[in-house]
């Protein structure tokens, strides 16, 4: 970014961080409180000592304190205007701020419609120093619908991402030799060149594979066996144990059930019929990388091998779409 390296923030709001919330009578209003409670608790944390306010650092941290105080019977009807308050500080000085938004499922299911709506009133407000990144394991769209949050309501903040949508794949060969290093390191437990390759091969360099791989090898009594097998073998093999089975369930869970008829298709699990949606589910299964094309043989493969394993020997159910 160069110059412009000093004056960018990027603030991870992690939505386990929200504390206990009531659960009977109206509690929207608190439940607004607290995810502003915790956007202006890290923008404080990612300033901290505020050095850059310079004078105004003092006023911010009344706005950090009144947004706190429990003896004004207002403090929670008042969170966003305290939020505004402490965040226009920054926004005069022209500092720019891409709030991270991890773990999102758990923040979108937790926090009212109306918060979300007013972070799409502060991005407005701001449209050139405020950016919003939400991490999830599936798309907005579905998250709404399996969370019955009626979608004419939160619209005005899915929009901002409808045509900012990434997919992470794998990492490459340098991430994921970098990865099994760290592991090595904190486990205290290292593997044979040929091995680490084969671990690999096998999880496609997807970063919770080759997590829940290196972990498995820890409970086999001989991994280095492993190295006379073919990537093949060694995924029918690895796929028994519970971290990478786990791990394969978390990826098919994570896909909608279009998508999962289609690897139940290339798996031969099923037959196929075409229409829009199988369409569409292709595109966003080669998307993922968890499926691609083979033009030698005219076919599709499902990717990574381990997840190929998983799909064919445990015949997962496609998820039941919710109307």
């Amino acid at each position: 970014m160069g110059s412009q390296a000093e004056n960018f923030r990027a603030i991870i709001i992690d939505a386990n961080m929200i504390g206990p919330l009531p659960t009977t009578g109206d509690t929207e209003q608190f439940r607004c409180w607290a995810g502003f409670e915790l956007m202006m608790h890290r923008l404080l944390m990612a300033f901290y000592p505020l050095t850059i306010l310079e004078e105004d650092s003092e006023r911010f941290l009344e706005s950090y304190h009144l947004l706190q105080d429990g003896t004004n019977p207002l403090h929670t009807y008042m969170a966003l205007r305290y939020f505004e308050t402490g965040l226009e500080y920054f926004m005069q000085r022209d500092i720019r701020i891409a709030f991270m938004f991890d773990e999102f499922e758990v923040m979108l299911n937790t926090l009212p419609v109306k918060f979300f709506q007013t972070l799409r009133g502060i991005r407005d407000a701001h449209k050139k120093q405020i950016m919003y990144l939400t991490f999830t394991r599936a798309p907005l769209s579905s998250l709404i619908a399996n969370f019955d949050i009626p979608p004419l309501e939160i619209e005005s903040f899915i929009e901002l991402f409808t045509d900012n949508v990434h997919y992470i794949g794998p990492y490459n060969d340098l991430d994921a030799a970098r990865m099994l290093d760290d592991l090595a390191r904190r486990s205290n437990v290292d593997y044979p060149e040929p091995v680490r390759d084969l671990i690999a091969a096998v999880t496609g360099c997807y970063a919770g594979l080759l997590r829940a791989t290196f972990n498995a090898l820890e409970t086999i009594n001989n991994p280095n066996a492993l190295m006379g097998l073919s990537v093949t073998k060694a995924a029918e093999f690895l796929i028994h144990q519970a971290p990478i089975e786990t791990e394969c369930r978390t990826i098919w869970t994570s896909l909608n059930p279009h998508e999962q008829y289609m690897l139940k298709v290339v798996a031969r699990q099923t037959d196929f019929t075409n229409s829009s949606e199988t369409e569409r589910a292709i595109k966003m299964l080669g998307q993922k990388q968890l499926l691609r094309v083979l033009p030698a043989e005219q076919r599709l493969q499902i990717e990574p091998p381990i997840f190929r394993i998983y799909v064919k020997k445990h015949n997962p159910e496609p998820t039941q779409e919710r109307s």
